[in-house]
This record gives C-alpha cells, sequence and structure tokens, in this order.
C-alpha cells in the first residue's frame, strides 16, 4: 500500500480568500447569534423596568456605563442594523432582482456602508 502524495490541500488552505459574499452570510449568522444571547437580557431588563427600586438602579448603571455601552451596547445596534439590512437584502433577492455577481457584490457594500452610516447616525442621535 503507497502513501498518498504529499501535495497541498485543494484549494491551498493558507492562499485561498473567502470571496465577500460568503464573509456577509457568515457574518449574518453571527450577528442572529449574537442577537440571541443578547435578547436573553431584555426579559431580565423587562423585569427591573416593571419593579423598579434595587433592580432598576442595577440595570440603569449597568447599561449606562461607558464600558458596557462600547462593549454590549454598540455592536448589538450594529449587529442588529447589519441583520436587519441583510435580512431585505435577501428579500429582494427572492423577488429575482439583483442576483448577478455584480448586483449581490453591488448590494453587499451597499449593506456595508449602510449599517456604518445608520449605525453611527442612531449612536449620535442617542447621545
Amino acid at each position: 500500500m503507497s502513501s498518498p502524495p504529499n501535495r497541498p490541500l485543494s484549494p491551498h488552505l493558507q492562499i485561498y480568500r473567502l470571496p465577500l459574499l460568503a464573509w456577509l452570510s457568515i457574518t449574518h449568522r453571527i450577528t442572529g447569534v449574537a442577537l440571541a444571547l443578547c435578547a436573553i437580557l431584555l426579559p431580565f431588563w423587562l423585569w427591573a423596568l416593571a419593579t423598579g427600586g434595587a433592580a432598576l438602579r442595577f440595570w440603569t448603571a449597568f447599561l449606562g456605563h461607558p464600558a458596557t455601552t462600547v462593549l454590549l451596547l454598540l455592536p448589538a445596534s450594529a449587529a442588529l442594523i447589519y441583520h436587519a439590512l441583510n435580512g431585505l437584502r435577501h428579500l429582494v433577492w427572492d423577488t429575482g432582482a439583483n442576483l448577478s455577481v455584480p448586483g449581490a457584490y453591488r448590494s453587499g457594500y451597499l449593506l456595508l456602508a449602510a449599517t456604518v452610516v445608520l449605525t453611527a447616525l442612531f449612536w449620535w442621535r442617542a447621545l
């Protein structure tokens, strides 16, 4: 029995780059999972809002802290905007529009730009 030839895998993992559309698909899935994890906090915040007192003071202090804003709220809002816009992009694709490779790339770049602009506008108005 001969040993397999010593050649690189195809496509070679060190030189293969994922195309933009693959990155957008992976990011859509990651943002969906991240939003689901962030949604776990929502009932606790609603409970604190309903009961008031110490629980509400805790959540107000926690969510109002600059570190929470930068590490949780800003990425969560960007993920929500990205995920929603990408969902709309997929709805457009369901109509049969923009299914060509150039059209898909164009809408992908527009998606990324719109996510950055809308997230910045949201936080500019929120702060």
